[in-house]
């Protein structure tokens, strides 16, 4: 049971976390996981007890960065090698069961905003890129030097983003430069007008400009990489970025370039897929894919407002991670839905092996809101958080007697007319599991209940009335491998 429904125990024991040993030679420690600046940090806060997260492929590296951080600082550190559903995202409980302080996180991070307040560093990493063959690439993908282009990377790459711009200046005059929106110091206040923040980077328009205007250069990735439709960062840039922009890739270390049009319009069609597959089902399962980001319950309560509205069944899962053999555990659920990270929703879509559909909120949102999308919008939005009241990007349901609901609608997948959904309140006693049929006999209406009279076996029958009453006798007694009355082979 523990298997089917959550990760076993065994497991947490037998995962390989990374090679034994230090990863990084140790006169590079500083460099790499820059631990000046996280030395800084715990001075100017004060903290006495400091909690390190370490991806996997990192822990190797941990033990000697905890014992130099804690002969610097003098505070006690404690290594948090595990998080319940993604190592990118800061895990805040972990933290505060440790009794710390501050939280500093290594490797790649969505830099969504924690559920609790913590004081928070982030160190992303510190590739090496080869500046001279990114800078040819560059000026070949785009000879016009009057283009519109926005420079992108993975995060370990995004500290050489401004002496690359430096080498490209010259000759381009439209050239953005993004950064990480890592979080801003305690107490700080700018007078500028805060850049735009969108795909967990910030982008510092100038006035009267839009990011839709502007084509990618992104620097990250490898050659030696199997398949990049498996980077969710990649991803979201490729499903949020707008269609009619080209976006290319550079390889940090050999300069090597690759227009991606190709691989965004395969990822934008599997989303109208999955969006499709939405409006079909019936039954829709909520996955809580997060428990440390901020606004998680409210997104929770707004996509089962968004199920209701549609006339759809929802029910909310709470698996831990998401894999194949959990899920197909509820075959009566037609797709599920993902509520984490912007970087924790796109992973199951594309690992792929699921029996259902795994979409991203998003998904659902384009699938049940009638009056979605607004014109000038991306095509994907990639966290929750736009999709809530207080966002720019917020649109709230129509009222019941829009005629937006009554809308004909044609599934792409079965080629029947969908019937407009019964939009009600949550208190209209009509949303009873039992509904009133006009020759006066009770029917059930519950898509589960439909499910599973379709299914051969239903389970255990009762057979009320039907068999006879007996005494009680007694049973067989012993073990499986030898009862008392099967005697000694």
């Amino acid at each position: 049971m523990e298997s089917t429904f959550s990760s076993p125990a065994e497991a947490a024991l037998q995962r390989e976390a990374g090679a034994a040993g230090l990863l990084t030679p140790p006169e590079d420690l500083d460099r790499v996981y820059e631990l000046e600046r996280v030395a800084g940090f715990v001075r100017d806060l004060g903290c006495q007890r400091v909690a390190l997260q370490f991806p996997d492929q990192l822990l190797g590296d941990a033990g000697a960065v905890a014992a130099r951080l804690e002969g610097t600082t003098g505070s006690k550190m404690f290594i948090l090698g595990d998080t319940a559903y993604g190592s990118c995202c800061v895990d805040v409980l972990g933290a505060e069961q440790a009794g710390a302080q501050a939280l500093v996180h290594f490797g790649p991070a969505c830099l969504s905003p924690p559920a609790r307040p913590l004081p928070v560093a982030f160190v992303l990493g510190q590739r090496p890129v080869h500046l001279e063959l990114c800078a040819k690439a560059f000026e070949a993908q785009n000879p016009d030097p009057k283009a519109p282009v926005v420079l992108l990377s993975e995060p370990a790459c995004a500290h050489a983003l401004g002496a690359l711009a430096t080498l490209l200046r010259p000759r381009y005059l439209d050239l953005l430069v993004s950064s990480p929106a890592l979080p801003s110091p305690v107490g700080s206040c700018s007078p500028e007008p805060e850049p735009l923040e969108r795909f967990g980077r910030r982008f510092p328009l100038a006035p009267g400009r839009c990011l839709e205007e502007y084509g990618a250069f992104y620097v990250g990735g490898s050659e030696a990489s199997a398949d990049l439709d498996l980077d969710p960062d990649l991803s979201r840039l490729l499903l949020g970025w707008a269609p009619g922009q080209p976006f290319f890739t550079c390889c940090p270390d050999t300069g090597q370039t690759q227009d991606e049009g190709v691989r965004a319009g395969r990822l934008r069609a599997r989303r109208h897929y999955l969006v499709e597959r939405a409006r079909d089902a019936r039954v829709v399962g909520l996955l809580a894919g997060t428990l440390g980001v901020a606004r998680h319950r409210e997104a929770l309560a707004h996509l089962r407002n968004l199920a209701q509205a549609a006339g759809k069944r929802s029910y909310v899962l709470a698996l831990g991670r998401p894999t194949p053999p959990k899920l197909a555990n509820f075959p009566e659920v037609d797709v599920f839905v993902l509520l984490a990270c912007p970087l924790g929703a796109l992973t199951p879509q594309l690992s792929g092996g699921f029996f259902r559909p795994v979409l991203a909120p998003c998904e659902l949102e384009a699938a049940c809101n009638p009056a979605w999308p607004p014109s000038g919008l991306a095509p994907h939005l990639t966290h929750y958080a736009d999709l809530l009241p207080g966002s720019p990007f917020h649109v709230p349901l129509p009222p019941p007697d829009s005629e937006l609901w009554d809308t004909p609608d044609v599934s792409l997948i079965t080629g029947e007319l969908r019937p407009p959904p019964a939009w009600k309140p949550s208190d209209d006693p009509g949303c009873l599991a039992l509904t009133l049929r006009p020759p006066l006999e009770l029917a059930e209406s519950s898509p589960a209940a439909l499910f599973l009279s379709s299914r051969s076996w239903q389970g255990l029958q009762p057979r009320l009335g039907q068999t006879p009453v007996t005494g009680a006798v007694s049973g067989r007694q012993g073990i499986a491998i030898a009862y008392e009355d099967e005697g000694s082979s």
